[in-house]
């Protein structure tokens, strides 16, 4: 994702208040302790929101998630060839436009189902803001709640039809969310993925600066990069830093069937 100005709110008095809640079981939160609902804490306003969250750690876990967006374009074959090489597991947010393009892609993917969650990214990678005329990096969003429901079945559809299980999780392009579209995911029954570090930018950042964000990673990290730029530097920063982070004694984890909690901050984007 392209660099912008964002305004960091902060979300501590909606935790807090979401917390409390969950401890007096008015359900918020799921049997695993995670928020259950994005849509409780998404700050007051129209504007499409990044969603920041962690993994729910317990007992000295050590657990990091490692995500990937299959948006379109290419297929990075090295990266995921890395991840087969050391044993990562990793979830994959792919688009029914990625899959339809790489069914070669998809059948390595899916001939690791140890290592390889597929999750929904949408049918044509259309972002998850709902009115006419709304954008996001230039990337018109849905006109409409029917518009939303199409694209997130669309793609839950196309990853079903590769064999792979049907999805839980769902995350829209470009990562934000407006309220609108946040309330309508979930009521069809996805959860919502975010992020708390960003490590490649879409795929636009050099081998180093990878590597430098990819450093600062710590337990219960939830980590978004790119495997469809075959050109980008991001299959060997993650090269360099998959036994950098597993010597540190990090455990990687796909996203399913885990809990997640909010950040204290998130950010907007007008």
């Amino acid at each position: 994702m392209q660099n912008h100005f964002k305004l960091s709110l902060s979300l501590f008095s909606a935790a807090r208040v979401i917390g409390i809640a969950a401890w007096m079981g008015f359900g918020f939160f799921s049997v695993h302790g995670a928020v259950a609902s994005v849509a409780s804490y998404l700050p007051a306003g129209d504007r499409p929101v990044e969603i920041h969250q962690r993994l729910v750690t317990s007992n000295g876990e050590k657990v990091v998630a490692l995500t990937l967006d299959a948006c379109g374009g290419g297929f990075d074959a090295d990266l995921v060839n890395t991840l087969v090489e050391f044993h990562v597991p990793a979830t994959i947010f792919a688009t029914r436009t990625w899959i339809d393009r790489h069914p070669e892609g998809m059948a390595l993917l899916n001939a690791h189902p140890d290592l390889f969650d597929i999750e929904d990214h949408g049918a044509a990678h259309v972002p998850a803001v709902i009115g006419a005329n709304k954008r996001v990096y230039g990337l018109r969003g849905e006109p409409d709640i029917a518009h939303l429901n199409a694209e997130v079945e669309g793609g839950a559809r196309a990853i079903s039809a590769t064999g792979a299980p049907r999805p839980e999780w769902y995350r829209g392009a470009t990562a934000l969310y407006d309220q609108a579209a946040v309330g309508a995911i979930e009521a069809m029954g996805y959860r919502i993925a975010g992020f708390s570090v960003n490590a490649d930018a879409g795929a636009t950042l050099s081998r180093r600066a990878i590597v430098a964000r990819l450093q600062s990673v710590k337990p219960g990290d939830i980590i978004i990069a790119h495997m469809n730029k075959p050109a980008s530097e991001s299959a060997e920063a993650l090269r360099d830093m998959l036994p950098v982070l597993i010597r540190r004694g990090l455990q990687f984890v796909t996203l399913q069937g885990r809990s997640v909690e909010p950040l204290a901050t998130t950010n907007t984007r007008s």
